[in-house]
């Protein structure tokens, strides 16, 4: 065994011998239990960032772990490879997007392989490789065929320069992020998945989802968000509106009915076309409308505007007319894009009646207190639904007034009861070129015809550069020139491709099977393997992603492909990454960002940052404060230079260390530099007690009571850490714990004889227990301490005999404060203990020669005395 520790020596060293074992490789015919261990796959950018190897290494060490118990593991990765950077890197470096991103995908997978992550490469995926999108495809035809995929207009944001559409991203201040252009709202013809029809099942299968966190299921019933409330009808008022009709609109308050005072609509309802028809005011107003964003979070924080229309509607129970505005902040594709305003109960309606000068009515009163509405400023309690409310004519609860105003609506045939979610279908169509294509041809006699199976996959051209104009598969004639499956005439393809959500909602079955290419899945594989048992990444994906992916296996379940309801069995949302940031103030809220390796900084004799100055000139800048890692911020830490310096499994340590999983991780260099010096520490260790020669076996009736203590901790450590990987994922108290027996075996300093045994049983546990986690030293020292290979070792199991204890040590309080320790016999009768305690040369100094007024023993901890 060498003396140093030398990392860059032995990882590339160790990988090579797991690559020859294929150590990794999942077995489809193992006996053993199964533990699919999958972190959500990254999109190949170009480089890892410390995001990655924070969610890399969690997966890693639980995979690890559960490989050294004895089951058959899949940790398999792969790429998330379409989607709008690629595009605009392609652009931007007149490339390709194919080009750019396996050239980034190269470079990736040795970055990933240099942290020494036990994945399965053989089951790798590529989601942009026709032989992966080839059945998504598949499956679109046959939901297609369903129903279950329909095409209908859809509302979306337009950039009539660049002559494509604009995701809610991409419009900044009302206008196209490239072109500058003011972006319109425009309906188009667009592919949905009809995921409102399992919004049911969706919302009550979180029910079974006990190995999720609480939050993460609480976002995804609120935005499926099932609501219930009551269609309501308003007939046209004819002398203002010049026709007859009738507005529908759902509340999830019809109980306020009686103090509705106006309705609005969306600037795209037919009452808003009507009424600007004469009207350069309104069509102003409306176009307004059109420009902004169609996104709900920007709706419910951008400023609430509205045009009256001049017409009126007739309330359902009263006759009075309500007047009909235009506003702003109705999403037209949101129920029938029109609503019931009651300013009285509801403080945006209350807001816009302020601002317009618009009656407010009451209808509710607290039940204690009928004095304390008032119109003109609002408060909390006007929105309550319980009974601290009371309706101010009848005097009757909400649930009371709910049933009463919604019975008289039925009874007038001008409305009824309904359930609702706030879930809508998913349009998944995108006028982007660097996406799966989706399989449609369109033919003049036959309509919107799926691409036969026997034609799949329908393959994206790769050997374009997008210009970022209007969508780059409409310019390619041999694309989309085609014939019609039915009718053998001339026909186009869809020109569109699918939301690159689609590609990431099914990828974690087509691992159990990447090679099938008789079926999107093997169904025996998927049997064996679904579902997912463990699924790590962050919270940011709680809602889309996750939702998507658990509809997907809904529909793949009904296809018969997976077997379930759900896709993931135990969710782990993993903190940020954060580090400091610096920057000089440019002026008109302008940053000029530094990283933190180009920054020098002076501390006080405390530690406290009294200067932080540029390496580049020496001149200062400001620190702005511990933020997530990011481009913006200029405040990433490269993973590669941190390997190349330290080694991948100082990364490793540092991030599984630093901060339990699910928590922000404060990036720090010196945690960094500490994290290697234990590892050199532990090789030193392992090191020199290698060099004391032969090794007894145990004997526990040969142990002095130092040797006894070590192997009792090793094995108390043992069951710690298995508690806190297994159960609790806080690998870092884990690792504080084995740390805190390589301390004690240092200070046994064993020389020979039952002390060397003890010593070298605590040292293999120290390798063991580490092996999740620093794999790579620990292989080299596993077989420096006389094995073969930690990556086909099992985990160590606690040897309950080393638990016993002849003695115990007790803490001694005086007056609730520690005073001292005494050690008595395990079995010792609390007058024993009582005694060894009031003998205590600390304990007999307080006391002065005075009797104690009570002395209390907690059995098994401590003695306090009272004096």
């Amino acid at each position: 065994m060498q003396e140093n520790y030398l990392p860059q020596e032995i990882e590339p060293t160790v990988q090579a011998t797991w690559d020859a074992q294929q150590a990794f490789a999942a077995d489809d015919n193992s006996n053993k239990p199964k533990y699919y261990c999958l972190s959500m796959f990254p999109y190949p950018s170009g480089k890892l960032h410390m995001g990655h190897v924070r969610n890399y290494t969690i997966g890693d060490v639980l995979s690890r772990f559960k490989k050294m118990q004895g089951f058959n593991v899949l940790q398999p990765m792969g790429w998330d490879a379409f989607g709008l950077p690629a595009e605009n890197a392609a652009m931007k470096n007149n490339v390709p997007p194919a080009g750019w991103t396996y050239s980034n995908i190269a470079y990736m997978k040795k970055q990933l392989q240099a942290l020494g992550l036990g994945v399965d490469w053989t089951r790798e995926v590529t989601t942009c490789k026709p032989e992966y999108y080839r059945w998504e495809q598949w499956l679109f035809t046959r939901l297609f065929q369903k129903g279950i995929i329909y095409k209908k207009s859809g509302m979306v944001n337009w950039d009539p320069v660049d002559n494509t559409v604009l995701a809610n991203e991409q419009v900044i201040d009302g206008r196209g992020w490239r072109s500058g252009a003011l972006v319109e709202k425009r309906e188009i013809p667009m592919y949905y998945f009809k995921i409102t029809a399992y919004a049911e099942q969706l919302l009550n299968d979180l029910d079974q989802l006990d190995g999720w966190p609480e939050q993460v299921k609480t976002m995804q019933r609120n935005w499926i968000g099932k609501s219930f409330g009551a269609d309501i009808i308003f007939d046209y008022d004819q002398a203002s509106i010049g026709q007859t009709g009738q507005l529908k609109v759902y509340s999830t308050r019809p109980d306020t009915l009686m103090g509705a005072t106006y309705v609005a609509v969306a600037a795209e309802h037919p009452l808003a076309t009507l009424a600007a028809a004469n009207n350069p005011e309104l069509q102003a107003f409306i176009a307004e409308c059109k420009a902004g964003s169609v996104a709900e979070a920007d709706m419910a924080t951008m400023e609430k505007k509205g045009a009256a229309t001049g017409f009126s509607v007739i309330h359902p129970l009263t006759g009075d007319k309500l007047p009909v505005w235009i506003a702003n902040y109705v999403l037209a594709n949101y129920g029938e894009g029109a609503v019931m305003a009651v300013p009285a109960h509801d403080e945006r309606d209350f807001a816009f009646a302020h601002k317009y000068q618009l009656s407010i009515k009451q209808v509710y009163q607290l039940a204690n207190d009928s004095s304390t509405f008032d119109a003109q400023t609002w408060q909390d309690w006007y929105t309550n639904k319980d009974d601290s409310i009371r309706h101010v004519d009848s005097g009757q609860t909400f649930a009371e007034t709910f049933d009463a105003i919604v019975a008289a609506l039925e009874a007038n045939a001008h409305g009824a009861r309904k359930t609702q979610f706030r879930l809508r279908d998913w349009g998944i169509s995108r006028q982007r070129y660097w996406g799966c294509p989706i399989p449609i041809i369109h033919c003049d006699s036959c309509g919107d015809v799926p691409v036969p199976d026997c034609d799949l996959p329908v393959r994206l051209p790769e050997d374009v550069v997008p210009d970022g104009g209007a969508s780059l598969l409409k310019r390619l004639p041999e694309f989309y020139q085609t014939n019609c499956p039915c009718c053998g005439k001339a026909a186009t393809r869809e020109t569109d491709t699918m939301d690159t959500f689609v590609e990431s909602s099914w990828y974690y079955a087509r691992y159990a099977s990447p090679q099938c290419e008789t079926g999107m899945v093997d169904k025996k594989a998927s049997a064996q393997w679904l579902p997912v048992d463990q699924y790590i990444g962050g919270i940011e994906h709680a809602i889309l992603h996750l939702l998507y992916a658990r509809f997907f296996h809904k529909l793949m379940r009904d296809e018969g492909l997976v077997q379930g309801d759900e896709p993931f069995t135990r969710l782990l949302t993993q903190g940020m990454v954060l580090a400091e940031t610096y920057y000089r103030d440019l002026g008109e809220g302008k940053k000029d960002w530094f990283n933190p390796a180009d920054v020098t900084l002076t501390k006080d004799d405390k530690g406290r940052v009294t200067a932080a100055t540029l390496n580049e000139d020496g001149l200062p800048v400001m620190v702005g404060g511990m933020e997530k890692m990011a481009k913006s911020k200029n405040n990433g830490v490269d993973p590669q230079a941190l390997i190349d310096q330290y080694g991948a499994d100082t990364s490793r340590l540092f991030t599984m260390f630093a901060a339990p999983p699910d928590q922000s991780l404060e990036w720090s260099d010196a945690g960094v530099e500490g994290a290697h010096r234990f590892l050199k520490r532990l090789w030193r260790t392992v090191y020199q007690h290698v060099q004391k020669g032969v090794f007894p076996a145990l004997n526990a009736n040969e142990m002095d009571d130092a040797s006894r203590d070590l192997r009792r901790k090793t094995h108390e450590t043992i069951g710690k850490t298995t508690d806190d990987i297994a159960r609790r994922y806080t690998f870092n108290t884990a690792i504080a714990a084995i740390m805190e027996l390589l301390n004690t075996v240092q200070k046994l300093d064993a020389q020979s004889g039952q002390s060397l045994a003890v010593e070298r049983e605590a040292l293999s546990a120290i390798v063991l227990l580490l092996a999740p986690i620093v794999p790579h030293i620990s292989e080299a020292l596993w077989q420096a301490l006389g094995h073969s290979d930690v990556v086909n070792a099992a985990w160590p199991t606690v040897d309950e005999t080393a638990l016993t204890r002849s003695s115990l040590e007790l803490m001694i309080q005086v007056n609730g404060k520690l005073r001292g320790k005494i050690s008595v016999a395990v079995d010792a009768d609390n007058a024993t203990v009582e005694q060894a305690a009031l003998a205590n040369s600390n304990v007999q100094q307080l006391l002065n020669g005075q009797a104690p007024k009570k002395v209390i023993v907690v059995k098994g901890r401590l003695v306090n005395i009272v004096v």
